[in-house]
């Protein structure tokens, strides 16, 4: 038997329900934010990610899905979604709509090649938003509350945020110095990846998941020590903008995220889950703002986030959160026989372009295993239609709750529907 990729999973049943839920959330409060939808290739050029990524994040040195093409082109599955959006944004020269700044947002799979385990898949699926062309605060604030709003919105309690600030270029400048001056007599205690991100990338020290316990990282210098007057502006104003979106936060210095391309805000939105022990960190993000001249493009501030669904739906059963709150059928059509299929088959297909689910008997079952079969997709209302039926344009209707019987002009079925299906 051939059986599904290591790290991947099938979606059908009640999840298969659940994800089209969220999806259809996700874009309705995309238009309610007045965010664009985009979509980029399932793979691009290597070299974007080198850039954009960051040649020094464990996502590009060991977990990337690379490959070469037939013309010997180095390829990569994306493993993230921001480079892709951004070299997007660069090549179609949107940085030249006069409407700025300009919002997007994305939904689709990506690819690690990483150890599967609990929410960690090799193929996951990820929703984000990226917004260029702001410096503002303001605009930083407004990403946190979508990720906020997200999960409020699918009833996942106790959100709230960690924030910290990188700083601006000099800011983070500052910071790397002290950094290496902190970690440099204490590296035969680092291990090997540490050890070679102190020349690299210093920060991403700081995001070690191995030496995270050591004495030595809970004592390592802050970024927030180190901001210039500027960054410190705009970290302040940030916080001045969740406190009047309600958004409770907390500033905590040890988030420095794991990609090479932040700068200022970086955050990430936690939940209080059951079983999650400490990994209650749903999502995260923050601010880009040399990103796009690393793809090639002009001087221009970016900021996002991104969310993976798997940690979503496994917090949602953890927290037994059912989306589903109505999956019922409409109407379940049942011809006496196949001299009536034909007129059932055409009634079926103008009640769902009347915006009614229905389904039929295909299967030429006898009335007693149609009734089952109806019970079993939940049917609303069962609808007989025999020989007589049609001779005089009727329709015999059962409620499949009150179990009461109704006899009414086909052509009226739309209306009695329109009544009854609330």
């Amino acid at each position: 038997m051939i059986q599904k990729p290591k790290g991947t999973y099938d979606v059908f049943g009640e999840k298969g329900k659940t994800i089209l839920y969220i999806e259809e959330l996700l874009k309705a409060l995309m238009k309610q934010y007045n965010y664009e939808y985009f979509r980029t290739p399932l793979f691009e050029v290597s070299e974007l990610f080198h850039r954009g990524v960051g040649s020094t994040t464990d996502i590009v040195t060991k977990e990337t899905y690379d490959f070469k093409d037939r013309g010997n082109r180095d390829m990569t599955l994306r493993p993230e979604g921001t480079a892709g959006i951004t070299r997007s944004f660069v090549e179609n020269k949107i940085y030249g709509n006069a409407s700025q700044p300009v919002k997007t947002w994305y939904y689709g799979p990506m690819y690690r090649y990483e150890r599967p385990q609990s929410g960690r898949f090799r193929e996951f699926y990820q929703f984000g938003v990226e917004v260029f062309g702001s410096d503002s605060a303001s605009i930083d604030a407004e990403v946190i509350s979508i990720a906020v709003n997200i999960y409020r919105l699918l009833g996942l309690k106790g959100i709230k945020v960690n924030i910290n600030s990188l700083g601006d270029t000099e800011s983070r400048d500052n910071y790397r110095k002290a950094l290496k001056e902190y970690f440099r007599p204490h590296l035969n205690t680092l291990c090997e990846d540490c050890k070679q991100r102190f020349d690299k990338n210093p920060l991403r020290i700081l995001d070690c998941k191995i030496d995270s316990n050591k004495e030595i990282m809970k004592q390592a210098p802050t970024t927030i020590d180190y901001l210039n007057e500027y960054s410190k502006k705009h970290f302040e104003d940030l916080q001045k903008y969740l406190k009047s979106l309600n958004i409770e936060f907390i500033v905590n210095p040890k988030i420095v995220r794991g990609l090479d391309y932040y700068t200022h805000t970086v955050f990430e939105v936690e939940a209080s889950i059951k079983d999650f022990g400490s990994q209650n960190v749903l999502c995260g993000g923050g601010r880009y703002n040399g990103l796009i001249e690393q793809i090639g493009g002009p001087s221009i501030n970016g900021v996002g986030f991104a969310l993976g669904l798997e940690r979503l739906l496994a917090a949602l059963e953890s927290e037994n959160i059912n989306l589903i709150k109505d999956d019922n059928l409409d109407i379940y059509i049942i011809p006496m026989s196949e001299n009536e299929l034909e007129k059932v088959f055409s009634l079926a297909n103008h009640l769902r372009l009347n915006g009614f689910s229905t389904d039929i008997d295909y299967m030429n079952r006898n009335l007693k295993s149609n009734f089952k079969q109806a019970d079993r997709l939940k049917s609303k209302f069962i609808a007989i239609i025999g020989e007589e039926e049609i001779k005089n344009n009727k329709i015999t209707i059962k409620n499949n709750n009150t179990k009461e019987e109704y006899k009414i002009d086909i052509d009226k079925i739309i209306d009695f529907l329109d009544q009854n299906c609330n």
